[in-house]
């Protein structure tokens, strides 16, 4: 039996999703459809599919903690690839190819982006058994979604005839670029063109035989960079200053779309409709159109009081929102920040994120509360000299001994049981117990115990960036 490896590409942004996306945090590790994230969905999507493999996570270095908790926490085991660059998407199946064959196997590869919601299960499990047949035989497989309006927010493909050994496949003729309103309704009123979804499905080493071909440069490089490839823990890391000068290049622009062209020695492609739910989930208006909705077309989560509404969408993170009297519009509040937009300008929402970077305001970047390998932690509140936040250790889990130049630390335990360092002591403190760790001294804090560690940390000083921590011993390697 054919070995079926799932490999799932978790780089972007999602900026257009902001402020629940965010470039640290973004919208593939959110659960923004069910409750669990885009990437675990994805991860389990192919559940139940025969010859089905251990999943390939291409993601960056600054995820791999989050990403590799949330298959943790899926019960999933499998590599977890680190980009030590974005370089786009062929680099990184480019990478997934030549480390699922570095023991001369050649497995078929279903390449998905992290961040598409597919609401249809079974029936995009069956378009993919039918793939890997195809596969098989040679193949470069995609899929095209099928229209149900005159979409320009998408590219398309064409298809050409039916591929005589299997009945749902067709030929690629060639694939376009996003459309204005009246060439996409034409490719809808033609039945011939599908839109374009971004995943994948052939060998690792058609994908490979293709890539020496049209993009060499791409093959060189990450074959250099995989050359240098280590272990770490769950992380699979390549040679940073090899795969730095890797060009950056799409999967379809740099191979797909040559294929269209049946030029000699390429490998044949085949596109296979599909239609199972689909969504890239591009903007706040495409998320609304795949959540479950009231007879008034509205969809909400969190806590939301709606009153004579339509078609809104209403996300609450941290306290209730009441919307009066709105239509058609989007009204996303978080703990820092909110958004109200109206459904046909939700495209825009990324040059708000384009102001917020270039003011340097870090809400572009980053939520409130801020996950780490160890646990997270929350800013509560902060003024000048001052800073308070709300802390959680998993079990087990220790920060690193550091030491900051410009700040003191105030301590107060509320859930759970705290093992601390500070200088050369080491003790335990309780609920409702605290302690003080005066500036420039060692310290580090661990939770021995079964049940999270919960904390609240009062900081004062000149300076209170996190930029100001000296770490002397630290378990995830961080600097």
């Amino acid at each position: 039996m054919t070995q079926v490896i799932p490999v799932v590409l978790s780089g972007g942004s999602g900026t257009r999703l902001w402020p629940l996306s965010r470039e640290k945090y973004p919208k593939q590790l959110l659960p923004l459809v069910g409750s669990n994230s885009m990437l675990q969905e994805t991860v389990a999507r192919l559940d139940g599919l025969d010859g089905l493999s251990e999943p390939l996570l291409v993601c960056n270095e600054e995820h791999r903690f989050v990403v590799a908790e949330q298959l943790r926490v899926l019960g999933k085991r499998g590599q977890i690839l680190l980009e030590p660059f974005g370089r786009n998407t062929a680099p990184a199946l480019t990478l997934a190819a030549l480390l699922a064959r570095r023991n001369g196997d050649d497995p078929v590869l279903v390449v998905m982006p992290a961040d598409h919601v597919i609401l249809e299960g079974d029936v995009f499990r069956g378009a993919v058994a039918n793939a890997v047949k195809l596969a098989e035989q040679g193949f470069a497989v995609t899929f095209g979604i099928t229209p149900d309006c005159p979409e320009t927010g998408y590219g398309y493909i064409q298809r050409g005839t039916g591929i005589a050994s299997e009945d749902e496949a067709f030929s690629l003729r060639r694939f376009v670029e996003k459309p204005d309103r009246e060439t996409a309704q034409a490719y809808l009123d033609s039945g011939d063109y599908l839109w374009n979804s971004g995943i994948f499905v052939l060998r690792a080493s058609t994908w490979l035989s293709a890539l020496e071909i049209c993009r060499p440069d791409i093959l060189a490089a990450c074959t250099k960079a995989l050359s240098g490839v280590s272990q770490d823990g769950d992380f699979v890391r390549v040679d940073r200053a090899e795969f730095e000068r890797c060009p950056s290049d799409s999967i379809d622009y740099a191979v797909m779309e040559r294929l269209s062209g049946a030029q000699e020695n390429l490998p044949k492609s085949a596109v296979i409709p599909l239609s199972a739910g689909w969504s890239d989930v591009g903007a706040w208006d495409a998320l609304w159109k795949v959540l479950p909705k009231c007879e008034a077309g509205n969809a909400v989560r969190g806590d939301v009081m709606l009153e004579s509404c339509q078609n809104t969408l209403a996300f609450s993170e941290s306290r209730l929102v009441t919307c009066i009297g709105l239509s058609d519009l989007v009204v996303v509040e978080t703990n820092d920040a909110v958004l109200v937009a109206h459904h046909d300008a939700t495209q825009d929402v990324k040059k708000i994120v384009d102001r917020l970077k270039a003011d340097k305001r870090s809400v572009a970047q980053w939520h409130r509360k801020i996950h780490r390998p160890w646990g997270w932690y929350d800013g509560v509140d902060s003024g000048q000299r001052f800073q308070v936040k709300r802390i959680c250790v998993k079990p087990g889990a220790s920060l690193s001994l550091q030491m900051h130049h410009h700040r003191a630390e105030h301590w107060i335990v509320v859930t759970g049981t705290a093992k601390v360092t500070k200088g050369d002591e080491e003790f335990l403190v309780s609920e409702n117990q605290s302690t003080y760790i005066p500036l420039g001294t060692k310290h580090r804090l661990e939770n021995p115990g079964i049940v999270p560690l919960e904390m609240i940390e009062v900081q004062s000083g000149s300076y209170l960036g996190e930029d100001d921590i000296v770490r002397f011993e630290d378990t995830y390697g961080r600097n």
